[in-house]
């Protein structure tokens, strides 16, 4: 019997192996979470962080969602548009539990549903996605026990930040299913993750909230051609439109997705406004 089959996903290690793994967070030359230090190590390891990737989770320090905001999203996951879209996404995908994408910029691919508001999610076209793909800003949404497929950001630079709720990043060496596995780190809110081309651009996400939760994550990618220094790269593909990951299902193949978002910022909100109307 395979290791494998003998451990639990998503990240099938022992209890053991996940000590190990986060004592190795804290023991790594560059800091993988940005957070406020508490102690000299922290500064000195955040220190040598790239300047965009500071000012990006600079940035992002003062968004939090609100009480009426995390219970709508709730809602929605529970009997809402969010979980019909969970639904058809799960049965489309069945190698993992699917997480919802929110492209803050652009058009989702249920957006059309959500407006006329059809009682199916399944779209008729002769088109898979109807959708934009590449938003550099993106939420996503979490239900308890979901989690990513391990996958890479190319040469992208970008960060990952908790809104709410608590998910765990398990950073690797590369892209391959066997991958030497770097590190296991844990964000609760205000906390963010970060990556680019050289650190930390392989990883994968899992919400280990008890059942009912969710967790939110706010995801910047910028290109090279967006950063302020420009710095060559051998990373392919090297945009946000696509990224590179390893399938859940053996033999475990490296497949490609199309960044397309299962929803706009500006629908969700709509929703999320919608139920918390129905609740006062």
């Amino acid at each position: 019997m395979s290791q494998e089959s003998t451990l639990k996903p998503p990240f099938f290690i022992s209890r053991e192996e996940e000590l190990q793994l986060r004592i190795a967070a804290d023991q790594l030359p560059l800091s993988p979470v940005i957070t406020a230090p508490t102690s000299f190590d922290d500064f000195a390891r955040q220190l040598m962080i790239p300047n965009t990737v500071m000012e990006l989770a600079r940035k992002a320090s003062s968004i939090h969602f609100s009480a009426w905001e995390t219970e709508a999203i709730r809602q929605s996951l529970h009997a809402g548009i969010l979980k019909q879209i969970l639904d058809e996404k799960g049965q489309k995908d069945t190698s993992h539990p699917p997480y919802i994408r929110v492209a803050c910029t652009g058009k989702g691919d249920y957006d059309d549903w959500v407006l006329d508001q059809n009682p199916h999610l399944h779209v008729e076209s002769d088109q898979e996605h109807k959708g934009d793909y590449g938003s550099p800003v993106v939420l996503e949404i979490w239900p308890a026990g979901h989690y990513s497929p391990i996958h890479s950001h190319g040469s992208t630079t970008g960060i990952v930040y908790c809104l709410t709720g608590q998910i765990e990043v398990m950073a690797y060496d590369s892209l391959a299913w066997d991958a030497k596995k770097l590190a296991l780190i844990t964000l609760t809110p205000g906390q963010c993750a970060w990556l680019n081309d050289q650190h930390f651009a392989v990883h994968k996400v899992y919400c280990p909230m008890p059942e009912g939760n969710f967790a939110a994550t706010f995801h910047v990618y910028l290109n090279k051609s967006e950063l302020p220094l420009l710095l060559k790269s051998s990373g392919t593909p090297n945009t946000r439109d696509i990224f590179e990951f390893v399938d859940e299902n053996a033999p475990h193949e490296l497949g490609q997705f199309e960044t397309y978002s299962d929803l706009s910022w500006k629908l969700l909100r709509r929703e999320m406004s919608r139920i918390a109307a129905d609740l006062m």
